[in-house]
């Protein structure tokens, strides 16, 4: 059995930045603290030794009498609170946390660990006396710790603004990948022209001539493709219309063989689907080409295409008419709009029963070109209407013969007109309702006919 992969998490970058340079703010901030603690510590123990050494030698000036402090471990004491001690050279006086230094003959700082923490001394001695003036360790860090808290907390009170102001600039920074990734997104199927450099970083540069260079490939593989099924549709056209010919004159000579019918038949299928192949060919690479665009009238073009099939439409004894005809002008693809006329009275005729009804309808609507085909056929369920423009897709094989390529061919050329396809039920015939809608339009020329 095949082991499940669950999908790693993805992380937005924009997020991804926020949170590390958040955090790199932060540890930013400890580094700060900690090096404002130290500089202020070292600050305040110059500061506070001068004042130390200052007050002892005042002490040895004024001839002191034996002086004894007294610490109170209950009570916070701060920089400014200093213990001196004065006692004679010849005794060993006891305090209360062996704070005292005995028999020092060089006047100078010492630090002494005691029962309640580390201690900084000034010990001067004098031809009689000692004189110690000592102070915890603790009151300097305490007063260090609050200079440095006093350092960071401008700096605290202005991260927010700092992260808002990074943040805004690394969404501005990568607003270009946005804009990359809505222009990919607005591309058609077939838009496979090369993205303009000049618009975007240079970070980006390599990616969008990676994807240039696939779109090279893409369009290059398209068109062998289409290449492809264009010559070997117009290479069978001919020797196909030739079988067709010999088939018809067996047909008249032998009338009645079922054989030589159904092998007719299957020529005509043959014939009919080498013939959409090249409409469809010519449509997938008219999306590759700019093409000119000439005014014409559609509703002659709805004309020509109703003769061209009457005599198809007579066969089956249906009625094939100009129901609404309107002169409409288009400037755009002839050919087109030929292709999207053609195949939908192609289709409404196969799908079409005998003595049936199907109305061809050309006007305007607005700035718009409408072809409307409807007839009383057997229609097509709405949840249909999606899978019927695949190619070769087919709903009512045993009605009729077809390819399953002219409602593909109807949405090529729909797209290459810049409209859209609406299907649906025929209000007065009951069949299908085919409604394509597209702009008169296409270039901003006036039609000169």
């Amino acid at each position: 059995m095949q082991q499940l992969h669950a999908m790693p998490t993805q992380t937005s970058l924009k997020k991804r930045l926020l949170i590390f340079v958040s955090g790199f703010s932060l540890l930013l901030g400890g580094v700060l603290i900690a090096t404002a603690y130290w500089i202020s510590l070292g600050e305040l123990d110059e500061i506070l030794d001068a004042q130390m050494q200052n007050l002892a030698e005042r002490v040895a000036a004024h001839d002191p009498a034996p002086i004894k402090s007294h610490f109170d471990i209950h009570k916070r004491y701060h920089e400014e609170d200093l213990f001196i001690d004065v006692w004679e050279k010849q005794e060993h006086p006891q305090h209360q946390f062996d704070l005292l230094l005995h028999g020092v003959n060089q006047a100078g700082f010492y630090d002494r660990s005691t029962s309640q923490g580390v201690w900084r001394m000034y010990v001067l001695p004098t031809e009689k006396y000692q004189i110690q003036v000592s102070q915890p360790f603790a009151a300097r860090s305490h007063l260090a710790l609050e200079l440095a808290t006093s350092m960071f907390v401008p700096y605290l009170v202005m991260i927010p603004f700092i992260l808002w102001g990074l943040g805004w600039v690394i969404l501005r920074s990568l607003r270009p990948m946005d804009e990359f990734r809505q222009e990919i997104a607005r591309r058609g199927l077939d838009e496979l022209t090369p993205i303009k450099l000049s618009r975007y970083p240079v970070e980006l540069i390599p990616t969008i001539q990676e994807m240039n260079y696939l779109f090279e490939r893409i369009e290059s593989a398209q068109q062998e493709q289409r290449q492809f099924i264009a010559d070997a549709a117009h290479e069978l056209r001919t020797p196909i219309t030739a079988l067709n010919l010999q088939m018809q004159i067996l047909l008249r000579e032998f009338p009645e063989n079922i054989a030589l019918e159904n092998l007719s038949q299957g020529l005509i299928r043959i014939q009919h689907l080498i013939s959409q192949l090249l409409d469809l060919a010519k449509q997938d690479a008219s999306g590759l080409h700019i093409m000119q665009q000439q005014p014409f009238y559609l509703n002659q073009v709805a004309v020509n295409c109703v003769e061209q099939l009457i005599h198809v439409a007579l066969q089956k004894e249906i009625d094939l008419g100009m129901e609404r005809q309107e002169e409409v002008v288009v400037n755009g693809l002839e050919s087109a709009a030929r292709s999207i006329i053609y195949n939908l009275i192609d289709n409404a005729i196969k799908y079409t029963p005998k003595n049936g009804v199907i109305n061809v309808s050309i006007f305007s609507q607005g700035n718009d070109a409408v072809i409307q085909v409807e007839d009383s056929g057997p229609g097509i369920d709405p949840a249909l209407y999606e899978q019927i423009m695949k190619r070769f897709y087919r709903i009512h094989h045993h009605l009729e013969m077809g390819s399953g390529l002219g409602l593909s061919i109807v949405q090529k050329a729909t797209e290459h007109l810049g409209g859209k396809i609406q299907f649906g039920k025929s209000q007065t015939l009951g069949g299908l309702f085919v409604q394509v809608q597209f702009p008169r339009q296409m270039k901003s020329v006036q039609p000169s006919l």
